[in-house]
This record gives structure tokens, C-alpha cells and sequence, in this order.
């Protein structure tokens, strides 16, 4: 959702169910993680393959959060969409997106999932 600007032009902006808002992507991407309090590079072996890997969500990460603090959690999409940083944010997420997705034999390319399926996808057993 970070790393494809069109998903966030025609699902975000246009105000589509099913998927939250920036704020939403943000949390999902450093709450369960603690990745806004420390490095990445602390859960290579779990997480993460490698500290390339790593470094790679950290830059994303920093970035994003840098714009979230700026505007505020609850701006609307259009604000993070108008921030002047958030074309690199974008990059560094995609960046971090297609190595992982490499990595793990997916398609970088495939439209994010809405938030029902990956709870169904991470619903344990």
C-alpha cells in the first residue's frame, strides 16, 4: 500500500472500504514491530533475510514516519499524498516491497490485499 502510488490514488484518495488510510498502513508497518523505536536490522534471522533487507524497511520507515509526524495522524490521504517527501517515502517502501517480495518467490506487482484478507490470511490457528 506504501509503495504503489496508483493503489493509493484509486483506493486511499478515492475513499474506497475495505483497506484503511494512511494512518492505518503506518501502524500495521511499525506497531507489532516496534520498528519506530529501533532498527530493523534488529530482527534480521526473524523478519528479515539480511541487513540489506533491513536497511532497506528502515529507510521506509524513517521516511514515512518523518511524514506522519509532520502532518499529523489523522490528515487527510491528501495531505501525506501532497507532502514533498512522500515520492521518496513511496520509493523507499517500494524498494523495501519488491526486495522482500523477491525474496519470498511473490509478484511485486500485485494489488494489495484488502484488510479482510490478511486477517484471514494471519488468522491463526
Amino acid at each position: 500500500m506504501l509503495s504503489d502510488p496508483v493503489f493509493q490514488r484509486d483506493v486511499w484518495l478515492a475513499g474506497v472500504d475495505g483497506y484503511g488510510d494512511v494512518t492505518d498502513a503506518v501502524y500495521r508497518l511499525v506497531e507489532d514491530t516496534w520498528l519506530d523505536n529501533w532498527s530493523a536490522e534488529k530482527y534480521v534471522g526473524t523478519i528479515f533475510r539480511d541487513s540489506q533487507e533491513a536497511a532497506l524497511v528502515d529507510t521506509a520507515v524513517l521516511r514515512v514516519l518523518r511524514i506522519m509526524h509532520q502532518v499529523g495522524p489523522d490528515a487527510p490521504v491528501a495531505a501525506y499524498l501532497d507532502h514533498q517527501g512522500w515520492p521518496d517515502a513511496v520509493r523507499a517502501a517500494r524498494d523495501a516491497h519488491v526486495r522482500m517480495s523477491v525474496s519470498d518467490g511473490e509478484d511485486p506487482d500485485t494489488p494489495p490485499k484488502s484488510l479482510e484478507v490478511l486477517r484471514i490470511l494471519t488468522r491463526s490457528a
